[in-house]
């Protein structure tokens, strides 16, 4: 439940649109949510949240420097991983298999209420696998996400344009979290965690051939169960193909994006207001593996 004294500010009565879209190129999601925002603010679409997983791929954002990946593009580039330039706010993050990515794209006009419900939908979800994550964004925008102990289970970054946000959630569920080991993800120490981890279960890093999908369709679902309950609203399957067509139909956007794949993506156009702290969190000393190569493809 909403604990505003005038109710949720992301929606306007509607359901919430859920689409599942499965494995997606960052660059390719990127243009997609953007052209969504587009039609978010035409009103051609209600509020959509999208969930899937990326191929591995390093986000930079404009606050990076060249000492958060020490090994140089070519090393992760062998090891299958993307190095993508983005317009947003925050450092250098991971996104890969077995961690579920869920973009919000809401009018609202209460960002900051927006973050915590995306915290608590992450909160609820752990707590149903046995996990007792907690907040800490009461020590600083730095440790906004889902902690256990300290560990990082979830990150959030969301940005706002004309009232409308982009990017979301990133929630480690069998996530391989070796290569947040072979970054310096926003200058903090603390480790990185997922729900596999946390119970003992396989996970990509273990398990390479792992079958994610069923625990990843689940875990999508649990959340964007969760998130509708904070929104206080009732959730819908969105037309996935529908919303290609009308994302196609809309103005092509600006690049914001700087990559070998990153052509198509999308800066922001407008006035916008950014709160991405988009955490990862790994070691602060960062050393590359032994021994042969590792892909995490």
């Amino acid at each position: 439940m909403s604990d505003r004294p005038f109710g949720p500010p992301a929606v306007e009565g509607g359901p919430l649109g859920v689409a599942w879209l499965g494995e997606v190129p960052y660059a390719e999601t990127l243009d997609f949510q953007h052209r969504l925002r587009e039609a978010r603010i035409a009103g051609r679409i209600g509020d959509t949240l999208l969930l899937l997983e990326h191929a591995p791929v390093y986000t930079r954002g404009r606050r990076s420097t060249p000492d958060e990946l020490p090994f140089g593009e070519a090393w992760y580039a062998e090891r299958g991983i993307e190095i993508v330039d983005v317009r947003r706010g925050g450092k250098v993050t991971y996104h890969g298999p077995g961690q579920l990515v869920a973009y919000l794209i809401a009018r609202t006009s209460d960002v900051l209420w927006i973050v915590r419900a995306l915290e608590r939908a992450i909160l609820a979800v752990a707590r149903e696998h046995g996990v007792e994550a907690r907040g800490r964004n009461a020590e600083g925008i730095e440790f906004t996400g889902a902690w256990v102990e300290t560990r990082k289970l979830g990150s959030i970054g969301l940005h706002l344009s004309r009232q409308v946000t982009t990017h979301g959630v990133g929630l480690n569920v069998v996530t391989d979290l070796e290569p947040f080991g072979w970054v310096v993800p926003c200058g903090l120490t603390d480790p990185m965690t997922s729900l596999a981890r946390e119970t003992d279960a396989p996970d990509l890093g273990s398990d390479p051939a792992l079958d994610r999908e069923p625990v990843m369709r689940r875990v999508a679902d649990q959340f964007a169960a969760a998130l509708a309950r904070e929104l206080e609203v009732e959730t819908t399957d969105a037309d996935v193909a529908g919303l290609r067509t009308i994302a196609a139909e809309m103005p092509e956007p600006r690049t914001g994006a700087r990559g070998p794949a990153a052509s198509a993506a999308a800066t922001d156009t407008g006035s916008a207001a950014a709160t991405e702290p988009d955490l990862g969190r790994g070691p602060s000393t960062v050393t590359p593996p032994t021994g042969p190569d590792r892909r995490t493809r």
